[in-house]
């Protein structure tokens, strides 16, 4: 999908040794958390995924080159950097030390076919994003969303944990589900605590070689073959799910994984994290932005694979496997359109909805430059159409833009808000639509 910086997060290259099991890497972290459960500590080892490729720690990794490049915005453009609350704080969970955050109970499963039909893009809420956090948690209050798509964000900055549950807190719709989004792209110069061996995260020691500065300075692209990012990556997520959230999408999964399909490291990531949940009573589902990926095996391994829609300014989408924006022939990049039977038929689910970049013309911007009934038409006519396919269609709440945009936008110019209290006004029509019984 497309990420913050401008750049489009799907990508164009389809294309080990783990982390320690618990015993060897965590064994603070987990006598803590045992305080917290009665039942058994095993952890199961999960058959069926393809763990008997080679690893190997370090393998060489082409960075590849987008055909556009951006202006990679600041941060603070759609990121509230102190948010204040308009309710009372004092209730709110707080940390027991510095290292641990209470663990709260596991959620209910995760209905993946009902996240397919209430699902909502919800960029950057539980992260502070969008200039108004009081005026996201009334909107999602007010919503008929069922899943938070991308809720959790990580990028160019390691999630805040404290201020994710102090947003979540306040949140009063029952087991709604949450997802957190693991960027490929990362501040090398962030701090971070690593409780598990006591020391700051080590972030340069993450980089996809070849890849220094490829979102900004102080930035690159992180790669799952170096041990390093393998333990953030797990780290993040054992307290993502420590405070319930059950979704995890991998972004642009071709620059984490290896450069090499036959040598993915992704099943015995995944495999991990699965560990973990089961450790915590609970089911989670994992996605990925495969873009153009077709191999069936790799696309399976995930839970859903997702992308965006290729909106035109009449409402409508394409309907080949690449958008027409950037390939008119073979060899041209493709950048995917995944309902197509190229991808959906290999997946075992599909979500899509409205992409966001730094460019004019993604998705959001289209999108938010429409007149608001052209708007209406479209989510209603996109949502059925999907549906009916069964590929899960994720309705906008939260987004970026694109900071030259012109069209409808939230508290920020560069972050889009469906709630009635800004331009777009959108929310209406998305309950309407989320309501309906079909």
């Amino acid at each position: 999908m497309f990420d913050k910086t401008g750049w489009y997060t799907k990508g164009i290259l389809y294309k080990t040794c783990m982390l320690p099991h618990y015993p060897l890497e965590r064994p603070k972290t987990l006598r803590k958390k045992i305080i917290f459960f009665s039942f058994s500590l095993g952890l199961p080892l999960l058959t069926g995924l393809y763990v008997s490729a080679p690893f190997s720690v370090e393998q060489k990794q082409a960075s590849p080159t987008l055909p556009e490049t951006v202006e990679v915005p600041k941060l603070s453009d759609w990121v509230d950097e102190h948010p204040t609350f308009d309710v009372d704080e004092s209730n709110i969970p707080q940390s027991e030390s510095d290292e641990a955050l209470t663990i709260l109970p596991p959620p209910p499963p995760a209905k993946v076919e009902r996240m397919k039909k209430q699902g909502c893009v919800a960029d950057g809420f539980l992260s502070g994003y969008g200039g108004d956090v009081n005026s996201s948690i009334a909107l999602i209050n007010r919503s008929q969303c069922y899943y938070l798509h991308r809720a959790l964000e990580t990028w160019l900055k390691p999630p805040d944990f404290k201020l994710a549950r102090k947003i979540q807190k306040q949140v009063t719709k029952p087991n709604t589900v949450y997802g957190m989004f693991i960027a490929e792209a990362i501040d090398t110069k962030a701090n971070y605590f690593y409780p598990a061996e006591e020391r700051d995260f080590n972030f340069s020691d993450m980089c996809r070689a070849g890849s220094k500065n490829d979102w900004g300075e102080h930035t690159c692209k992180p790669s799952l073959a170096r041990e390093e990012y393998r333990k953030y990556v797990q780290y993040i997520a054992e307290q993502a799910m420590d405070m319930g959230i059950q979704s995890f999408l991998f972004g642009q999964v071709f620059y984490q994984d290896t450069g090499e399909m036959t040598q993915t490291i992704m099943p015995k990531v995944i495999q991990d994290m699965r560990e973990y949940a089961d450790f915590r009573g609970m089911d989670i589902v994992i996605g990925a932005q495969t873009n153009d990926i077709t191999d069936e095996k790799y696309l399976r391994l995930f839970d859903y694979i997702e992308g965006g829609v290729g909106l035109q300014t009449d409402g409508n989408v394409e309907d080949g496997p690449c958008f027409s924006r950037w390939w008119k022939k073979p060899g041209d990049w493709c950048w995917a359109l995944l309902w197509h039977p190229d991808f959906v038929s290999k997946a075992n689910n599909v979500f899509v909805h409205f992409d966001w970049s730094g460019k004019l013309g993604d998705d959001m911007s289209v999108f938010t430059r429409m007149e608001r009934d052209t708007r209406a038409q479209t989510l209603r006519y996109l949502h059925r159409s999907f549906t009916q396919r069964n590929v899960g269609f994720l309705l906008p709440v939260l987004a970026t833009l694109h900071k030259d945009n012109g069209g409808c936008h939230g508290a920020k110019k560069r972050f889009y808000s469906a709630s009635q209290k800004y331009s777009c006004q959108d929310e209406e029509v998305i309950n309407e639509i989320l309501s309906r019984k079909e």
